[in-house]
């Protein structure tokens, strides 16, 4: 193909390269210069246009787009008709596209002219959704180039399948703890049932019944002999081993379990298992949201009639990342938020930072440890309140109490709320109460932390924030350094009325073990979350320049 400017004496038959308006005629880009259009450029003035001109051998680029959709046409997927260059491929029915990958790449290895963009490999599609589009990037295509791509595109299936969802009958095993409330369960059922659905199947009526492994044995028992043909539990605590509740039921009734976890974060904790040929997963805390992990990866292969096995779950890390992971403090913190479907992205919410800064310092006595300064002369409280304001949290609140009038002094300038414990002799609880009592009602949730703790770092408590989500039902949030928990904690506002009913010199931390389903664990690079200094000898295991002079 020759293209470039041509007289017009020479340009008859050719294409047009660029849409030009001629008068009152348009002439767009890829019309073929006939007698009408030539005449009309004269008319104007031209002498010359831009065009493309082929040559023996070459071929039109709708031809061209036809005849190499023609081998990529299969089963439930449709094509329009070549135009422009292009033939767009789309599906016929709802269900989950393969891609062969590494065809398609060959494909496009040929010659930069013909092209074939598609969806990703295991994309669930809707009727009507455009799975693959054949573009001829130029006017034409030579004849030798385009034999070779049809030949490689007719050796084997198409590189594009289309597995249509099978309406499945689905019985779903949720159990209850004391403590759970009703309501998280029943959001639950409805998020799976509207999972099910989308995928085209039917949720049988949801069996309840006690966390225990006999029971959900029992339940999965009376689901498969009433017809269910995939089978699901909904933990009232997540599942930690292929030996927890969940997966010894599906041992239990007859079954054997396939895999444990999942490079997919959310989704990490599900367990794959199958009872005969039916499917039994136990599904990881995020089935409370209706947002995209890694169940919907499972989920839609079933549905679609394909096997997962252990390798495939094992092969899903790509792009498995679905959200901010503990390991990587806000990764995407200046990337812009841009939603993973047509849903307007959620607004942060707002969270409050509690500081407990009202102590007596009994153990560091005659010094209160709060107002020991370190060799640059800060105070510990200001060092412990300058980490939080360089948190994602807002407002700060600084709970006072013993040496109040010393406390805020320390802390003169900075953009903080002070709260007066009046009861703080009376212990822990009495600090943590004033503090919590006074978050602002718009705030969802609250960061707690100690005013003896100045090695935590703002960014510390920004992975804290970044993990916590009541949609997937991460409410309370808490830091471990080697499995062993540490502080500051997150509490979500549901928690708070509990936390007002506390008493003695105890924090709240007896509550995660009531609400363990509940409970998100992040864990530190460092020992910092589990290093309060509240004594003469600890103050010495400072780092050097934290380290304070003329105490001991």
């Amino acid at each position: 193909m020759k293209f470039g400017p041509a007289p017009l004496d020479e340009a008859r038959g050719a294409i047009m390269a660029h849409s030009q308006r001629v008068g009152t005629t348009m002439i767009r880009k890829g019309a073929l210069l006939d007698d009408v259009a030539i005449a009309a450029l004269r008319e104007a003035g031209r002498t010359e246009v831009v065009c493309a001109r082929l040559e023996p051998g070459d071929v039109p680029e709708d031809i061209a787009a036809d005849r190499l959709a023609s081998p990529l046409v299969s089963p439930l997927i449709a094509r329009s008709r070549a135009a422009t260059g292009r033939v767009n491929l789309a599906a016929e029915v709802p269900g989950l596209l393969r891609v062969d990958a590494a065809k398609i790449d060959r494909l496009n290895g040929v010659d930069e002219a013909p092209t074939l963009g598609t969806l990703p490999d295991y994309a669930v599609v809707a009727p009507r959704d455009l799975v693959a589009t054949i573009k001829v990037i130029p006017f034409s295509v030579p004849g030798h180039v385009l034999a070779v791509a049809e030949t490689l595109a007719r050796q084997g299936p198409s590189p594009l399948a289309l597995h249509p969802f099978r309406a499945l009958k689905v019985g779903l095993v949720a159990t209850e703890l004391p403590g759970l409330k009703d309501s998280t369960t029943d959001k639950t059922i409805a998020v799976t049932e509207q999972r099910v659905t989308q995928l085209t199947g039917t949720l049988m009526p949801p069996l309840r019944c006690p966390h225990a492994e006999e029971p959900v044995a029992r339940a999965l028992s009376t689901l498969l002999a009433d017809g269910a043909e995939l089978l699901l539990i909904v933990g009232a605590s997540a599942v930690l081993d292929r030996r927890d509740v969940g997966p010894a039921a599906i041992v239990r009734a007859g079954g054997e379990i396939v895999h444990f976890g999942m490079p997919v974060d959310p989704g990490n904790l599900i367990c794959l298992g199958r009872i005969g040929e039916v499917p039994a997963l136990v599904l990881p805390g995020c089935a409370r949201s209706p947002t995209l992990n890694g169940i919907d990866f499972v989920l839609t292969r079933l549905f679609a009639g394909l096997k997962v096995t252990s390798a495939d779950v094992m092969r899903m890390g790509v792009g498995g990342l679905l959200k901010e992971i503990d390991s990587r403090p806000l990764p995407r913190e200046k990337a812009p938020a841009t939603p993973r479907s047509g849903a307007a992205p959620r607004s942060a919410p707002t969270i409050a930072a509690v500081v407990l800064a009202a102590g007596r310092s009994r153990r560091m006595a005659p010094h209160n440890k709060l107002l020991v300064a370190d060799r640059s002369g800060k105070p510990m409280i200001a060092r412990v309140v300058d980490n939080v304001l360089s948190a994602n949290t807002r407002p700060v609140l600084v709970v006072t109490g013993h040496q109040h009038e010393q406390i805020e002094s320390a802390l003169a300038g900075r953009p903080v709320q002070y709260v007066h414990a009046h009861d703080y002799a009376e212990g822990l609880s009495a600090s943590l109460k004033a503090g919590i009592a006074a978050v602002p009602p718009e705030c969802a949730a609250a960061v707690v932390c100690l005013g003896d703790m100045p090695l935590v770092t703002g960014r510390m408590i920004d992975r804290l924030v970044s993990m916590y989500d009541p949609e997937e039902g991460r409410l309370i949030v808490l830091p471990t350094f080697r499995g062993k928990q540490g502080n500051p904690m997150l509490w979500d506002r549901r928690y708070f009325q509990e936390i007002l009913e506390i008493s003695g010199d105890s924090g709240a931390r007896f509550l995660t073990g009531k609400h363990a389903e509940a409970v998100c664990e992040v864990e530190m690079a460092d020992d910092a979350v589990l290093r309060d200094f509240d004594t003469t000898e600890s103050l010495a295991t400072l780092p050097p320049r934290l380290r304070p002079e003329g105490v001991g």
